[in-house]
């Protein structure tokens, strides 16, 4: 199962779980380091608790790659600003 750090409220994380559509709000120090907003977690369950196991790291890779992806295509399909220049 995977989660997706959603954000910082003060020193707490929320995670969101959208496979199991919850949320997740931990201490910070509970994150494993290196760990920001849009960080993709690997996740388990345990009697009905979820704990974060690991930053996963190929959707990490994954996200990075479809984000480029889509930049790139953005560029390509730019024909400058509309915008008048004085």
């Amino acid at each position: 199962m995977k989660g997706v750090l959603d954000r910082f409220e003060g020193n707490k994380a929320v995670i969101l779980i959208e496979e199991k559509k919850a949320e997740l709000i931990i201490p910070i120090e509970e994150l494993p380091k290196g760990s920001k907003v849009n960080t993709v977690f690997k996740m388990e369950e345990v009697d009905g608790e979820y704990k974060v196991i690991s930053i996963d790291l190929d959707a990490e890779k994954e996200v990075k790659e479809t984000t480029a992806d889509l930049l790139d295509k953005l560029r390509a399909k730019s024909s400058g600003s509309t915008f008048k220049k004085n």
